[in-house]
């Protein structure tokens, strides 16, 4: 018998991401999970890179920038606003911040599913992280 899941937005955050963001915990089926993530106004995130998962991200609110390096050392900077939808794929680097108008705000999809607090590999960033 199939069963269904349905759920609101958590009012308060579920846990703080390795890259210091604010996660809500959304639903997760085998294939992949979602999470709620923000990041406060002016933040810098610690810039992560994930073992196992790849992600995609769709941008909810705010404005900021995302900094990506690859595997093969192919780097960008993008800009972010609302409705901006991009990729993280598996091993590589990256760390995002905030501008001053207010907090960043996303929902993430992984796939596998997020398995632990062991997937993200602290590592060097383009900025200096301030959230934690």
């Amino acid at each position: 018998m199939t069963s269904f899941e349905t759920m609101p937005l958590p009012a308060d955050p579920s846990a703080v991401a390795p890259d210091g963001s604010q996660v809500r915990v959304l639903l997760r089926l085998a294939g992949g999970s979602m999470a709620h993530f923000e990041l406060a106004t002016g933040q810098v995130s610690v810039a992560v890179r994930h073992r196992t998962v790849e992600e995609v991200w769709y941008l909810l609110g705010g404005t900021g920038r995302m900094w990506r390096r690859s595997r093969d050392g192919t780097a960008d900077v993008v800009a972010l606003a609302e409705g901006i939808c991009l990729t993280i794929p598996v091993g590589t680097e990256f760390q995002f911040r905030a501008d001053e108008d207010g907090p960043l705000t996303a929902v993430a999809v992984t796939m596998p599913p997020w398995p632990g607090a062991d997937e993200a590999e602290i590592v060097t960033g383009l900025w200096t992280p301030s959230a934690t």
